[in-house]
This record gives structure tokens, sequence and C-alpha cells, in this order.
């Protein structure tokens, strides 16, 4: 079992007490206690979240692919190929979801950084190390709000293309035949174009992602 584990684990009764912002300040205390820095947590979570967006990008690429096998079917099984567009549209958007959820859990532990950093500095006593110290602090800054900034974009593409994808699954399952399908390959190209723009992105925000870690490696 990870620190990390065994940390959240030890977190959760008090967390059962505490409001979220305390909760959040108790589990990198508890973290830190176990010997894991917030620097460190932020690396680890910026890492889940480029994991996050490799996976999204696939299982969207899969969606479109089923989506057009759907539209370009004529023969049987036309359920069976309804049935595979409705998982694979399921399944991008519990990744959809997995990848707003690990951005958010990259911004919180990035405001705990460098909240608690600019508040040490006035415990310096060299000045010299002070200035040094905070010169890395708005460094630091600059290259979360790039990463941060990147990823977001990334986040914002997935929503349009969801909700085309939605629309498109509902449709084909209250009309599931291939006369009323009649047309719907004219939508291909158009949200071809949209997943390409998504993946574009995403392969934007994977490599901020590889950046950041490589720069804090």
């Amino acid at each position: 079992m990870s620190r990390v584990t065994q940390a959240g684990r030890a977190v959760l009764l008090a967390c059962s007490l505490l409001a979220p912002a305390g909760c959040q300040k108790t589990y990198y205390n508890v973290l830190e206690q176990v010997g894991v820095e917030k620097r460190e947590l932020l690396t680890r979570r910026v890492g889940n979240a480029k994991e996050s967006q490799e996976e999204a990008q696939e299982e969207f690429r899969d969606a479109l692919e089923k989506f057009q096998a759907v539209t370009g079917h004529h023969g049987g099984e036309l359920e069976e190929r309804y049935d595979e567009l409705r998982d694979a549209y399921e399944r991008s958007e519990e990744r959809a979801h997995d990848v707003s959820e690990r951005i958010d859990a990259v911004e919180s532990v990035a405001d705990a950084l460098l909240e608690e950093w600019e508040g040490e500095l006035d415990k310096y006593q060299d000045r010299s190390l002070r200035r040094r110290s905070e010169t890395r602090l708005h460094s630091t800054e600059r290259e979360v709000e790039r990463l941060l900034r990147a990823m977001h974009a990334a986040e914002k593409s997935l929503t349009p293309v969801l909700q085309k994808l939605e629309d498109r699954v509902l449709y084909i399952k209250h009309n599931l035949n291939a006369a009323a399908l009649a047309g719907l390959d004219a939508d291909v190209p158009d949200l071809r174009r949209d997943v390409d723009r998504l993946v574009r992105e995403m392969q934007a925000s994977i490599a901020e992602a590889d950046r950041f870690i490589q720069q804090s490696n």
C-alpha cells in the first residue's frame, strides 16, 4: 500500500468532522507527515491528469468510429451496432468526468502549494535567499498557470463533442431502423472535425504536462 493510500485512509475520519476546505488542508498535512510533500503530490497528479486525457482521446475516437459504423450500416444487426455506440459514448462520458476531476485535483494542490510558499516568504531572515525563493515562486506560478490553461482548454473541448454524441445516440435509440438513419452519415465529417480538434487540445495539454513533469524532476 502506498504512502498516499495509507494517509488517505487515515484522513477519512478527520474529514467527516471538517468542512471541505479544512479537509483538504488536513489531507495535505497528513501526507507531509508521511513524507509526501505538496510538490511531489502535484507532479503525481499532473501525471494522473495526463493519463486521463490520453484515455479520453482514445475513447472519443472509438465513439466516432462506432457512430460511423452505425450510420454506414445497411445490413442486419443494427441493434448490436447501436449497443456498441452507446457503450462507447458512456465510456467517453466517464473519461470526460475523470479528466475534469483530475484537473480539479491538480488545481487544488497547486493552489495549496503556492499559497503556503507565499505565506512562508516572511519567515526568511536572509533577504537574499528570500528574493531567490520569491523569484522561483513567481516562476512556478507562471508554469502552473500555463499548465492549467492548456488543461482547461482540453477539458472545454470535451463538452460540445459529448453533446453531439449524446444527441445522435438518443436519435438512433429512438429510430433504430435503416430508413430513419438515412442521412446521418452526413454528420460524420463534422463530428470527425470536432473529435480531431479535441485530440489536438488534448495533445497540447499532454505536452504541457510532460514539460511540467520534466521540469519538476
